[in-house]
């Protein structure tokens, strides 16, 4: 969406879901630090010059103001793409170690000016981009964010409560919807997932001299992450008070119908996402709806994340592949 020559394929694919009669939103995200030279043909981008990166393995460079006021303009013009593009929302992604994150985090933001050094000042990019983008948007076009609830990095970086905080800014901006996250990309990805660590399909995307460091960081992970339920379900009871009118959406290895139905009911969210089990079984929503089956049948082996990370087709990966209970 960086560009608008993709706005035509873009629409076409707003057009085959809305003629099967669903919603399409775009999630709208810069990498930040989160990439490599070799993809973007510069030196990444962050809110701060800290550390290397343990992943792409470079360090990366603190933008400038003009980079920053660049950045929040790009957002502006992927929304009105979205826009053009006939979808029904966005999503901002300040989540998951990217640029938005970057900035939130006092883990990865340690400038000192006016984006940096406090709350308030870290929360400054996010606050000009929702702002930006806002008024690319149409009345008809919903603007939710994907926040933090907590980055588990080797530092302190954003808690629960600061994502209460957050929570309650984004609210005075008038956002419609909050999706509660966690986790970053590079520094803690196994908490954004959970569940079993597929060793061999992850190193396989590394390249020859940095697989035996992969291997033995990733046998350390096995069993440190097992699949929860709703491992984002406490942070949203400390968010949804902070959240006043706006939807809050709970995202985190939900699985069990009766399971979603009760946090709906008991108010600690207004929605519910899946993604996994979507993968493995696309029709999941209707079974539920139709009382076909009470759980997914995702056993969260996270092959398919393991399929994107080396550019494969996104699906099914696991046991029982294309068999839907």
């Amino acid at each position: 969406i960086a560009s608008d020559e993709m706005v035509p394929g873009l629409q076409e694919l707003v057009d085959a879901v809305h003629e099967e009669g669903s919603k399409i939103a775009f999630q709208l995200n810069h990498g930040g630090r989160q990439t490599s030279k070799e993809l973007i043909g510069q030196t990444p981008l962050g809110a701060s010059s800290k550390g290397w990166d343990p992943t792409f393995l470079v360090k990366p460079k603190e933008m400038t103001e003009d980079e920053i006021w660049e950045a929040v303009e790009a957002f502006g013009e992927a929304a009105r793409r979205a826009a053009e593009a006939g979808a029904d929302g966005i999503q901002l992604h300040a989540a998951h170690g990217y640029l938005i994150n970057q900035f939130l985090s006092p883990f990865f933001n340690i400038r000192k000016d006016r984006w940096g050094g406090s709350e308030e000042n870290r929360f400054r990019l996010l606050k000009e981009v929702v702002l930006r983008v806002r008024g690319e948007l149409p009345e008809s076009m919903f603007l939710a964010v994907k926040l933090n609830s907590a980055d588990f990095t080797f530092k302190e970086g954003i808690t629960p409560v600061m994502a209460a905080v957050y929570a309650g800014w984004l609210a005075d901006l008038g956002i419609d919807a909050l999706e509660v996250s966690c986790g970053t990309s590079c520094f803690s990805f196994m908490n954004m997932i959970r569940g079993e660590v597929p060793i061999k399909e992850l190193v396989d995307f590394l390249p020859m001299w940095q697989k035996p460091f992969g291997w033995l960081m990733m046998r350390g992970m096995v069993g440190r992450y097992e699949l929860e339920e709703g491992y984002n379900l406490e942070a949203a009871k400390m968010i949804r008070p902070n959240l006043g009118d706006v939807s809050l959406m709970l995202v985190g290895g939900l699985r069990r119908a009766s399971h979603m139905e009760e946090i709906l009911q008991e108010g600690h969210a207004d929605f519910v996402s899946l993604s996994r089990p979507l993968i493995k079984e696309p029709s999941l929503v209707s079974k539920f709806k139709e009382g076909k089956t009470e759980a997914a049948a995702c056993v969260s082996c996270n092959k398919c994340f393991a399929a994107v990370v080396n550019g494969m087709p996104l699906r099914c990966y696991g046991v029982g592949v294309g068999k839907e209970k």
